[in-house]
């Protein structure tokens, strides 16, 4: 299962996903995100900086597929990196005809903790609703046909899933593969919301994605997303609420966007 201090990465990783068993239909943005793209977010508790987390977009090719190669990179600071020393990293190669993974790599670096898996993705193995990918941890592993890797899928939503077509309430599902099982997600829609940032006033869809009660989080609303409310669909501000404290998420840098920043109101 997920380390603890992987949590974060998670929350902002939910942002995502592709199997969506609501009853609107997608609609989907071609444009949402180009190769060169780059966006960087500060993590903070409390007034501390406790590292920075980016999301990069190239192009490249697997298996003679024309692919999108986007990782997610997080590294800590000050005190924190000296507990910790984190340096992780989500890579997905991302088909660009179907938006769906055919390779994923996580590779965790934190203190003594030490974690890599690859994952290739075997859409020539579609038997009914499910194919084959070979982890390197685990073997062959049948999965549904439409799995996504934790951070394609965030991808995915980006194209397809926010947007004005969703109304209050709406929960979003997703089948995810990450941490070598089958990782659902909930995420539900609340509302539109205009929020304060360093870089004036952006207009926001606002998503509550379903926590699980327990070790971490007192209750299921205990993390909260802002996506931009243009043609980019970026994250723009996570918080999270976790017994051992409150964690905000920023975005503090952007390059590369395929679409201007339209959504800022000044």
């Amino acid at each position: 299962m997920t380390n603890y201090k992987e949590l974060f990465l998670i929350t902002i990783l939910c942002a995502i996903p592709f199997f969506t068993f609501s009853q609107r239909a997608p609609i989907k943005n071609s444009d949402a995100y180009k190769s060169g793209e780059h966006l960087k977010y500060s993590i903070r508790y409390s007034f501390i900086t406790g590292g920075y987390v980016t999301f990069s977009v190239k192009d490249t090719s697997f298996n003679n597929t024309s692919c999108n190669y986007v990782e997610l990179s997080a590294k800590a600071t000050g005190i924190v990196d000296a507990l910790y020393k984190i340096r992780d990293r989500y890579i997905s190669f991302i088909d660009k005809k179907t938006d769906q993974p055919v390779k994923s790599i996580r590779d965790i670096n934190e203190g003594s903790y030490k974690y890599y898996n690859e994952v290739i993705y075997d859409y020539d193995s579609l038997l009914e609703d499910s194919i084959t990918i070979d982890s390197k941890k685990s073997g062959e592993v049948k999965v549904p046909y439409n799995i996504q890797d934790i951070l394609s899928a965030f991808y995915y939503a980006r194209k397809y899933d926010f947007n004005d077509n969703l109304k209050k309430g709406d929960v979003l599902f997703y089948t995810t593969y990450f941490s070598d099982e089958i990782f659902p997600l909930r995420i539900k829609y609340i509302r539109t919301e205009t929020i304060s940032t360093e870089y004036g006033k952006m207009e926001c869809y606002l998503f509550h994605p379903v926590t699980e009660v327990g070790r971490a989080f007192k209750t299921e609303e205990d993390m909260k997303i802002w996506i931009s409310r243009d043609k980019n669909r970026i994250p723009i501000k996570v918080k999270i609420n976790l017994k051992v404290g409150s964690f905000v998420c920023d975005l503090i840098e952007f390059k590369g966007l395929n679409n201007s920043f339209s959504c800022i109101r000044h």
